[in-house]
């Protein structure tokens, strides 16, 4: 399959793009009723500390961001990015229903560190799949329609998860070890469904990048743009601590379970209406404009996030929430295509998927101590951490926004 040279339109997309649209939609189904109950599964059953949180979601994400950089460049070694995304996938799948049985929170890091491997095998070999079945004319378009899929998923998983707390537990405010048991039991046939797509779905590109085409595994033969977007995104990421804080938060300013789920609903949908229109969008206006407006509304929004009072403000703030995430997570992915040739597609996504990732572990840790530590250093406690998150986002505006300009003039 060769990029499409047709009138740009949703239409007109790839097979490739609707496959692994499918994939990601029945994945998140699965993936986000779980995952979304996790920190309050830590935290109100198992009476884990914020701070040990934080780890578990730090060292998850390292785990997967270090794989990210090796199956990226495997694909491109040998061409093939398909059965690479189909094992990370499947391997994410079987793993998770063991959470049924955790009771401690090392159970819990041993199930969410080997479901980051499966997200490490699969991210980067899928997103050059993207990219190979596509020319630049639609290639925010379809990174926008795949995150839109994605979201789709998030969002329906959450409604599911919510069906159950309500049927379960309406009205307790914390949340019950059986009611997340049950979650776990329904996201089985989801991560089912979401294998079989790739795996009768997806086909690799043909004419794609051979072995004696692939430098080795070195960002020496990247464009500077490339290496400066990647040091703008691991300083903007320093401040981005895991989304399991804005839950907590949320917990922490009077929602129950219930409500938490409805403002994940609400996130969800906001940012699966947006991603698709902002994708097309950056393929007219350019990504780095909206790459840019992205970063300001989330500045302001973590900003929001200290300062709020209430579990209601916590709940509009995180519906606002997903629109920097539609504005930006597939514009960003179709901004790396635009910086690196072809055939150094996986590595450069495995190596951007990876700058995130291992970011995500001191990025997340650190909130966990801020949140902790601050009430007692200087009186900001909950609050701390969202304002570091707005002051590293502002801070990678002003270099995203003045720096790699002039790199591109040189």
């Amino acid at each position: 399959m060769t990029p499409e040279k047709t009138q740009p339109s949703i239409q007109n997309l790839p097979r490739n793009v609707w496959a692994l649209g499918l994939t990601s939609f029945f994945t998140d189904i699965s993936s986000e009723m779980v995952f979304n109950l996790l920190p309050l599964f830590l935290y109100n059953v198992l009476g884990v500390r914020t701070s040990l949180i934080g780890l578990i979601e730090g060292i998850a994400e390292t785990t997967a961001s270090l794989l990210k950089i090796f199956s990226g460049y495997i694909s491109d070694r040998l061409g093939k990015r398909k059965w690479l995304t189909a094992t990370g996938y499947t391997l994410s799948a079987v793993t998770k229903p063991l959470l049924y049985f955790a009771s401690t929170w090392g159970w819990v890091l041993g199930v969410r560190f080997t479901d980051r491997v499966g997200k490490g095998i699969r991210t980067a070999p899928r997103d050059a799949l993207i990219a190979d079945s596509i020319d630049d004319r639609t290639r925010g378009l379809a990174f926008g329609v795949h995150r839109a899929a994605d979201t789709a998923g998030a969002m329906l998983g959450l409604i599911i998860a919510a069906g159950v707390v309500w049927a379960v537990q309406a009205g307790v405010q914390t949340l019950e070890k059986s009611t997340f048991q049950t979650v776990v039991l329904v996201s089985i046939l989801p991560g089912v469904l979401g294998v079989l797509s790739v795996a009768l779905g997806a086909r690799d590109s043909d004419g794609g990048p051979r072995p004696a085409q692939v430098p080795k595994l070195s960002l020496k033969g990247f464009d500077v743009r490339f290496k400066a977007f990647l040091l703008i995104v691991v300083l903007f990421t320093l401040g981005n601590s895991s989304d399991a804080f804005l839950i907590l938060r949320a917990q922490e300013r009077g929602l129950t379970v219930l409500q938490v789920m409805g403002m994940l609903i609400t996130f969800n949908l906001i940012y699966a209406v947006i991603a698709t229109p902002a994708g097309a969008l950056s393929d007219r206006i350019g990504r780095r404009t909206l790459v840019l407006g992205g970063w300001l509304v989330y500045g302001l929004i973590y900003l929001g996030f200290a300062l709020s009072r209430t579990g209601g403000q916590v709940w509009v703030l995180y519906a606002l929430y997903g629109v920097y995430y539609g504005m930006v997570e597939g514009t960003a992915k179709a901004f790396v295509a635009d910086l690196v040739p072809k055939e150094q597609r996986g590595t450069a996504y495995g190596v951007y998927n990876a700058a995130v990732g291992l970011t995500a572990f001191p990025a997340s840790f650190m909130a966990g101590l801020l949140w902790q530590g601050a009430g007692r250093w200087a009186g900001f406690g909950a609050a701390a951490p969202f304002y570091f998150g707005a002051g590293m986002a502002l801070f990678a505006v002003g270099l995203f926004g003045f720096w790699l300009p002039r790199l591109a003039r040189n």
